[in-house]
């Protein structure tokens, strides 16, 4: 526990440290406490359901009410309150963007790790993998995968007599947990890379020599003196990637192939706003906003760790 707690108390000092990174966990703390709050400021009738229906949200006209007549940010097309889609809609958008950093700094780290530390043939099918995937766009990639998810929510899948092997045959669900995974599964190229090029340059450091000379094996070289070298590193990636990941989702949502609704989702909000943006552009700037100082929020994070932790990677 202590361990954990020094964790967290050196990585809080090293944020506070910087103007940068101070200010990106600023937002994104805001932006957490406010999606962590959401039920509960329902249940206090501060927030709307982000779902209902509401005709009174609508003017005599049927158009969406603009910001201040009864809804702090207007509401939709639907009457539905836009500031609370807001709020929720960011509980899709970090949940997605976290889980997917993590899917993709998993394989990143481990490709790259593999491949850096042992070399040779498996380091050049690693490595034209990993370019293979870098040559296409992530959209695309996330696009193509998506698609792979049939219209009755299940994944489109071989006849079983024409597949032998029952247990391939898997079904996922549309939803968080399919698209956190296709984001995760084409973000990860760029963070094997970096971590490969810095397990290169830490395993031929004296004390990684030392130990190979001692006879330590590739998994205690791994655990005891790269990953605690490249950690620095890995933290600056995670980080930047997480505003990759965000983004990814919200295209993915304006492309009307993200969360599936009813769901509030930022991508999905701005492609149902986009008709009525010459009377409503609220249903457009809002989530459009949202998105920029979220994404905005990760990478200044990232950049200002990227400052303090950068000199304690040089020799």
């Amino acid at each position: 526990m202590s361990l954990n707690f020094g964790f967290f108390k050196t990585s809080l000092r090293i944020i506070c440290a910087n103007r940068l990174a101070a200010t990106g966990a600023l937002i994104i703390l805001l932006f957490v406490l406010l999606a962590l709050a959401a039920p509960t400021m329902m249940r206090l009738h501060l927030l709307g359901d982000p779902n209902q229906l509401n005709l009174n949200g609508l003017d005599k006209d049927g158009m969406p009410r603009s910001p201040g007549h009864g809804y702090l940010l207007g509401s939709d097309n639907l009457g539905r309150d836009v500031l609370s889609r807001v709020i929720y809609g960011a509980r899709v958008s970090l949940l997605v963007g976290v889980a997917s950093m993590l899917t993709a700094t998993l394989i990143g780290v481990t490709v790259g790790l593999l491949s850096g530390l042992y070399g040779g043939k498996l380091d050049l099918a690693l490595m034209r993998f990993t370019e293979m995937n870098l040559t296409i766009p992530s959209i695309l990639l996330a696009m193509a995968f998506t698609s792979l998810i049939g219209d009755n929510g299940r994944i489109m899948h071989l006849h079983p007599a024409a597949l032998p092997w029952h247990f391939l045959d898997v079904t996922l669900k549309r939803g968080l947990l399919s698209v956190f995974l296709v984001i995760g599964f084409v973000s990860w190229p760029g963070m094997a890379r970096i971590v490969r090029a810095q397990v290169l340059g830490v395993k031929e450091r004296e004390f990684v020599l030392a130990a190979r000379a001692l006879g330590a094996s590739h998994w205690r070289l791994i655990w005891r003196h790269l990953l605690p070298n490249i950690l620095p590193t890995v933290i600056v990636l995670a980080a930047m990637t997480t505003a990759n990941t965000i983004l990814l989702e919200a295209g993915l949502g304006y492309l009307g192939i993200g969360v599936p609704p009813p769901a509030p989702d930022w991508g999905t909000m701005i492609t149902e706003g986009q008709p009525y943006f010459a009377t409503a552009p609220h249903l457009v700037i809002v989530p459009g906003v949202a998105i920029v100082l979220t994404v905005l929020a990760f990478n200044v994070l990232g950049q200002g760790l990227q400052e303090q932790m950068g000199p304690r990677q040089r020799p």
